[in-house]
């Protein structure tokens, strides 16, 4: 009888290791990810390249927090409406 009960703990447990999530979700959040990155270097680049009263750093920074935004929204809609359970 104790083979029968492992056999039935076992099917009953929770699977371990990396839950359960649509995989493009991985690549949706790197995507942004580097967006933001892109968008940071290039209001860097404006930074130092552009000596006159160009309006490009505000608004390459502007992106990046709207991304960023975005970002933390999707996460936690994703997670509430159950689109991931644990972690990407």
């Amino acid at each position: 009888m104790p083979a029968a009960h492992a056999a039935s703990a076992s099917a009953s447990a929770q699977r371990r290791g990396r839950k359960e999530y649509p995989a493009s979700m991985r690549y949706v959040v790197i995507g942004v990810f580097v967006l933001i990155c892109a968008s940071l270097a290039s209001a860097g680049l404006f930074m130092f390249r552009d000596r006159s009263n160009s309006k490009r750093m505000v608004k390459a920074l502007a992106l990046r927090v709207g991304l960023s935004v975005a970002l933390f929204v999707f996460l936690m809609a994703g997670y509430y409406f159950g689109l991931f359970k644990d972690r990407l």
